[in-house]
């Protein structure tokens, strides 16, 4: 294989040449895949303050229209257009509409194909359905899923087993046979009520993957495109081991691939990130069984885009209910989570800060994502003073909008905390807090000892040392709770995500003794408000440099070096070696 490629600041193109496919069918031609996913609920731009940063500013679905625009009209009648999942779940106006907002902006996209992922499942089995299986659907995105089944749905028992979704689709794109196959995350949303996905099954997508495959090269399709929310080293893993797929077109893990990676059989892999940085373009040429890559971008999505004024127009019509102005009524839309009351516009200022607050730093930088982030360590601060406990908790994840030294808008508060959950006080042991920052491999096909992805849950009040060559659950040492050693068998005040569906766990862990945080009246108070209470407390309500300790967690040994070019999360495990 040959590789070639150049940087810009604006976007990564490689040009690939392949070898023939033993799987080819016989036509000829081309076409152009383009690619998006991971938006979670990003309307609107946002800052861009990471090293690899192309601009002061990314995302906004206005700018992403404005580019896929270009591509089609530069490759006209040869385009298909994928979303791959996790888009109606992540923002305010995502979360406040139950992802309505989302779908009547982008139903204007005109997608050729989509692969939910696993927060677009977040408002239950019903929304689901209505929002995107069959002809009544509100998005228009014409959904494949091949590993998800019914399973005792009320009222459609007789469809138990039958996918979801159909698991692929053929379009014929300038002269080619395109199938492509659609997976979904292997899993529902990890928040809330547990009986969210009820009524549905989802599988690891390893015999679906073997058998759709092997059913389209049966009918002579010229080119397989999987679309799919199981992260890039669970498409990786299934490419290495199963042949006859040219194209996967990955989400989940938030990855940005500067050049695709290539499975052991020769498939191509690439994914773009999250909230809407970047967007992807794939040419293909296939001729007589061949297939060549001719050209892959990564377009970065930043102001050097103009924004489309009719993507622009209903983006503002989406957001006007929930921003100042005459149409923002107090208390009018309510979080499906919890029951709590929108009370102020998203776009009010509730505090300032000095610092930089994100979780996203590459894994060769200082304080990784894969640890730590600046965005954990302000929530995590909260929690802790507003709830009087000892240590404040976040689940580990990458998860939100950046906000740049200056003014924090309460929709950035929603970005970082949309899973709609309260904030309570409870009491957990020592062994319980130490388990949850040893985490666990987040993919099934990992093997002991691999690093692999977890991300390290936050905390305050807590320091700790972590060695990533170590097994799983050994890699945790040196804890200390408010500079003192961690007790195993002690038991220690947390404050962290509560549910009313699950009213025993804090964040996710059995908890004794639970308080839930109330206003001065008793009434309900969400994550965001919690939030904007301490920012309130501050002096000049200003999170300053020296309010805000960093780096709690030390690394003692460096983490594994990038592979392919990603720096984020590595190495991937089932790596091949080109």
């Amino acid at each position: 294989m040959k590789l070639k490629f150049a940087l810009s600041s604006a976007a990564t193109t490689v040009a690939l040449t392949l070898g023939a496919s033993a799987f080819a069918g016989v036509g000829t031609g081309e076409v152009t895949l383009i690619h998006m996913g991971d938006l979670h609920g990003h309307l609107v731009p946002h800052p861009s303050v990471r090293s690899d940063a192309a601009g002061k500013t990314e995302g906004g679905v206005a700018r992403i229209y404005t580019l896929v625009n270009h591509i089609r009209r530069a490759n006209a009648g040869k385009t298909l257009l994928v979303n791959t999942g996790d888009t109606v779940h992540g923002s305010a106006e995502a979360m406040f509409t139950q992802g309505e907002a989302m779908i009547k902006v982008l139903n204007a996209f005109e997608f050729d194909a989509y692969a939910p992922g696993n927060w677009d499942y977040v408002y239950g089995t019903d929304r689901f359905l209505s929002d995107f299986i069959g002809p009544d659907a509100k998005a228009k995105w014409h959904p494949v899923i091949a590993n998800l089944y019914y399973d005792n749905y009320p009222g459609l028992q007789a469809k138990n087993g039958q996918t979801v979704a159909p698991p692929y689709l053929v379009k014929q794109v300038n002269g080619l046979r395109v199938g492509i196959i659609g997976f979904t995350s292997d899993r529902g949303p990890q928040a809330g009520d547990p009986k969210i996905t009820a009524g549905l099954r989802f599988t690891d997508g390893a015999a679906e993957y073997d058998k759709y495959v092997k059913e389209l090269r049966a009918q002579d399709v010229d080119l397989v495109v999987v679309i799919s929310e199981l992260g890039l080293h669970g498409n990786l893993s299934l490419a290495d081991a199963i042949p006859g797929v040219d194209v996967i077109l990955s989400s989940d893990k938030h990855e940005v691939t500067p050049v695709p990676v290539v499975s052991r059989n020769g498939t191509l892999i690439v994914e773009q990130g999250m909230d809407g940085q970047a967007v992807g373009e794939l040419r293909l040429s296939v001729k007589k069984g061949k297939v060549i890559a001719k050209k892959y971008v990564s377009h970065r999505i930043t102001e050097k885009l103009a924004e489309d004024p009719n993507i622009a127009a209903l983006v503002a019509q989406a957001r006007a209910p929930m921003v100042r102005g005459p149409q923002f009524r107090a208390g009018a839309v309510t979080n499906p989570f919890s029951g709590a009351p929108l009370r102020q516009p998203i776009d009010t200022v509730v505090g300032q800060t000095e610092v930089a607050l994100h979780r996203s730093n590459f894994a060769n930088e200082a304080m990784p994502a894969v640890l730590e982030g600046s965005s954990h360590d302000m929530l995590t601060d909260a929690f802790r003073a507003q709830a009087g406990a000892q240590l404040g908790v976040i689940t580990g994840f990458r998860y939100g909008t950046v906000v740049a030294p200056g003014p924090i808008k309460l929709e950035d508060l929603y970005h970082f905390l949309p899973v709609g959950a309260q904030i309570a006080r409870g009491e957990l042991t020592g062994a319980q807090i130490k388990q949850s920052l040893e985490g666990k491999p987040q993919n099934a096909q990992a093997r002991a000892g691999e690093w692999v992805n977890g991300w390290t849950a936050g905390f305050s009040g807590l320091t700790a040392d972590f060695d990533p060559s170590a097994s799983q659950d050994s890699r945790v040492s040196n804890v200390r709770i408010n500079g003192q050693p961690v007790q195993l068998d002690a038991t220690y005040t947390v404050a962290g995500f509560y549910y009313d569906q699950i009213p025993t766990l804090i964040n996710r862990l059995s908890a004794n003794n639970i308080r839930v945080l109330r206003d001065k009246d008793g009434g309900m108070l969400d994550a965001t408000e919690v939030v904007t209470m301490y920012l309130e407390s501050l002096p000049g309500k200003t999170l300053r440099a020296q309010d805000l300790e960093l780096n709690r967690i030390r690394l003692v040994k460096p983490l594994p070096k990038a592979e392919h070019g990603i720096r984020e999360i590595q190495p991937l495990g089932a790596v091949s070696k080109q």
